[in-house]
């Protein structure tokens, strides 16, 4: 995702959210008419990478949607489960995508227990972590991160380098299609204590573009660190930082719960309905969007609105005081 650091686009990203908000309450009872981005592909072919890693080739026999490094699916599992995955291929290949998936928790399970020629749906691509060559980038990738930041490496120009991170090389996906890239420009690092190397030692001094997926310890550290421009994407949601506690009231069911300074009201409407949807948890995808009914909500950026403004992205955005979902 674009970093924090850059408060213009920060501003530009509300200012366009405002006025799209404003066109439809000007507009009265006219919704525009949803468009149905859900693709049905097959399974072609399934891949073991690394240690509890696979990799699916997904396919229909048309064309797909293009796309470019940096950019994920919205994979819809049949249990109602909804994850995203970076596409790691080839943005030439227009007939297949390919996503690689570590065995972590219920989601990654069941994309595992997927098999050649079974269907799911996907939605997408979209790209929150997009790519822009420059003459000097450093592409750090941790484990199962270098999912987005392959991509990226096949296409950079210019002067640039991959440091590539992990537990053992047993645990690294793609190190087949690393090793034909320059040597002389890569780094894989199986050596330091607990997986999580030394942030300092891992920037050198490097002042030029970083593009950064992997594991909090080491993002925090490198957004701490590094003075040059960030680039960067999550595995796990950030924490709340200066939150406010608020409530949130349950239309269907009637409940009110607290939502603590430090939880997301996602977080808490979990507790009580599972099966919410919900993907990124960082408040791009839109999927856990729902319908305000009552109170005022302030959006992620400190935009307040009152709930004339429809809805709120529930894993970022926070209420003031009590709020009324459509839930």
């Amino acid at each position: 995702m674009i970093t924090p650091s850059d408060p213009a686009l920060r501003g530009l990203a509300r200012l366009a959210e405002r006025y799209h908000r404003w066109i439809i309450r000007r507009s009265g009872d006219v919704r525009a008419k949803p468009v149905n981005r859900d693709l049905r592909l097959r399974v072609a072919k399934v891949r073991r990478e690394a240690e509890d890693v696979v990799s699916l080739r997904l396919t229909n026999g048309s064309p797909l949607p293009a796309w470019r490094p940096g950019a994920h699916l919205d994979l819809h599992l049949s249990s109602g489960l909804r994850r995203q995955y970076s596409l790691c291929g080839d943005p030439a290949d227009r007939f297949s995508y390919r996503i690689a998936v570590r065995r972590i928790g219920a989601g990654s399970a069941e994309v595992h227990s997927l098999a050649e020629g079974d269907e799911v749906i996907v939605r997408g691509p979209r790209n929150a972590f997009p790519y822009a060559p420059a003459n000097r980038s450093l592409f750090i990738a941790g484990g199962i991160g270098i999912t987005p930041i392959l991509p990226m490496v096949r296409a950079a120009t210019g002067n640039w380098r991959l440091i590539y991170c992990g537990r053992s090389r047993e645990s690294l996906p793609f190190l087949d299609e690393i090793a034909r890239l320059d040597p002389a420009r890569v780094r894989i690092r199986t050596d330091d204590v607990d997986g999580v190397p030394d942030v300092t030692d891992l920037l050198g001094g490097f002042d030029g573009s970083v593009y950064l997926c992997g594991p909090a310890p080491m993002l925090d550290g490198i957004r701490r660190t590094h003075q040059g421009p960030l680039h960067f994407e999550r595995f796990a949601p950030p924490p709340v930082v200066d939150g406010r506690p608020f409530e949130v009231e349950l239309s269907r069911s009637g409940d009110v719960l607290p939502v603590p300074a430090d939880a997301s009201a996602l977080s808490v409407i979990q507790a009580r309905l599972p099966g919410v949807s919900y993907s990124c948890r960082q408040g791009f995808c839109g999927t856990c969007r729902v319908r305000v009914l009552g109170g005022e909500v302030e959006h992620r950026g400190g935009a307040t609105f009152g709930h004339t403004e429809d809805s709120m992205l529930i894993c970022v955005s926070r209420g003031c005081g009590r709020i009324r979902l459509d839930l």
